[in-house]
């Protein structure tokens, strides 16, 4: 059954699980420590780990495209700043859930940018997975009750990140066509590192104990999702492989309940499953176009 699934429906599937532990991570370590702290050891793990594996492949470190590689660094760090920001102030699922209104992004600029053309399948994934995202964060102007209002800045920060992740993945699929995948994801902690630095100077706590654990599991998990991601990106067209990447929603929430304590409510249950059944008709075009 696995095999009969496409090579990049399985990265993006690896991709989702591994983004989907990192945050888990990222929101037991912001219980003390500061975002941007989290984000530097990221990206300390993250360099250590592509260099290491650039050199044994034996490819050019700085790739060829430097200035959009620098773009997409420059995105992404802002994409995962604001993303990690959010981790700490919301519930797992509702964080990952809104700032999962990137593939309806993805989906318009890689449209726009790349050429891509958006299939029927592919409108009715992003239709259910926002009207999922909706049900979850309760806007007032539709829903006057019905639980507790989430943090403004963390909203903010979520829907910040799901713009900025938008743009830096129609990135990583522009530049796929030219560059080493590894060249792709190193330059993200490239960027990250010296933009993260300042403020954890100013705000970071040392880590104590368990805490130098889940640091570097942060990195390690960051590092195996950015890898499958930039392979599923680019083997699979950026509006479709980011539909197929809800799944990460159902992780976070099952980590949540078994880690957090945050049982979701009935909206969130509903949103989940709106989204769910967007990732399983994107997925299912993929297999369908590829059995053509």
């Amino acid at each position: 059954m696995w095999s009969r699934i496409p090579l990049g429906v399985r990265f993006m599937l690896g991709s989702a699980l591994a983004f989907s532990v990192m945050s888990a991570l990222v929101k037991y370590a912001g219980a003390r420590l500061a975002s941007q702290e989290l984000v530097f050891a990221r990206s300390v793990v993250a360099i250590v780990i592509s260099v290491a594996l650039l050199r044994r492949a034996g490819v050019h470190t700085l790739g060829n495209r430097r200035w959009l590689l620098l773009a997409r660094g420059i995105w992404g760090y802002a994409a995962l700043s604001c993303g990690f920001y959010a981790m700490t102030k919301l519930p797992l699922a509702e964080a990952t859930m809104i700032q999962y209104l990137h593939p309806v992004f993805t989906a318009m600029l890689a449209a726009v940018v790349l050429g891509e053309r958006a299939d029927r399948s592919l409108a009715a994934s992003v239709l259910l997975g926002s009207a999922g995202v909706v049900l979850v964060t309760r806007p007032a102007f539709l829903f006057d009750a019905g639980g507790p209002a989430l943090a403004p800045l963390g909203v903010a920060a979520a829907l910040g990140g799901a713009v900025l992740t938008a743009v830096a993945y129609v990135g990583v699929r522009e530049l796929a066509r030219t560059e080493y995948p590894l060249v792709i994801v190193l330059w993200f902690p490239l960027v990250s590192l010296p933009a993260s630095l300042p403020a954890t100077l100013a705000q970071g706590v040392w880590p104590r104990g368990f805490e130098w654990l889940v640091l570097l599991g942060v990195g390690v998990f960051a590092q195996i999702g950015q890898v499958c991601l930039t392979r599923g990106l680019a083997l699979e067209p950026a509006g479709r492989a980011m539909a197929i990447s809800y799944v990460q929603i159902a992780f976070a929430t099952l980590w949540g309940v078994l880690f957090f304590g945050e049982i979701p409510g009935v909206a969130t249950l509903l949103g989940s499953l709106l989204v769910i059944c967007g990732a399983a008709i994107g997925a299912r075009a993929v297999l369908r176009s590829q059995s053509l």
